[in-house]
């Protein structure tokens, strides 16, 4: 299988800075029932703004040069082999077709691909383990940095 090809569930309007609406299909309202029960749910869109971008081996997280380089898919980047976005956000409100929801970092009129429900106890890893560089501060810098490294 060579190519997968998805169909929008919706589209993204941001309302400002921190709230966004997803409008979704209205053959899909009935399928959001119960979705308003969530403080938080997952939204699978896809960063159609960067079609055509080259697309890195490597980058360094955050952008952070004093950041170690590694792999696209072992960091956060937008840039990915096929620009899948994923972001948890707080669930404000659904108004039929619509959900109004806070802290996507999803541009205007991007096509969302699906919404999944946040739960805790399925959704949390309570041990999960995550490399040094992810463990420091904004303030850190490189040689806090290499010090955590070799202690862990």
């Amino acid at each position: 299988m060579d190519e997968v090809v998805f169909k929008p569930v919706g589209y993204v309007k941001v309302l400002n800075e921190r709230e966004a609406e997803i409008i979704f299909r209205p053959e899909l309202k009935d399928a959001l029932d119960g979705i308003e029960d969530f403080s938080h749910v997952f939204v699978i869109y896809f960063m159609h703004k960067l079609l055509g971008a080259e697309i890195p081996v490597k980058v360094h997280p955050k952008k952070d040069v004093n950041l170690p380089l590694v792999g696209v898919l072992s960091s956060r980047s937008p840039l990915r082999p096929n620009l899948i976005g994923l972001t948890v956000v707080e669930l404000i409100e659904r108004k039929g077709n619509v959900l109004k929801v806070a802290g996507l970092d999803a541009l205007d009129g991007t096509p969302v691909l699906d919404v999944k429900p946040y739960i805790p106890e399925i959704d949390s890893v309570p041990n999960a383990i995550t490399p040094a560089f992810l463990r420091c501060t904004e303030k850190d810098d490189q040689v806090n940095f290499e010090n955590k490294k070799r202690k862990n």
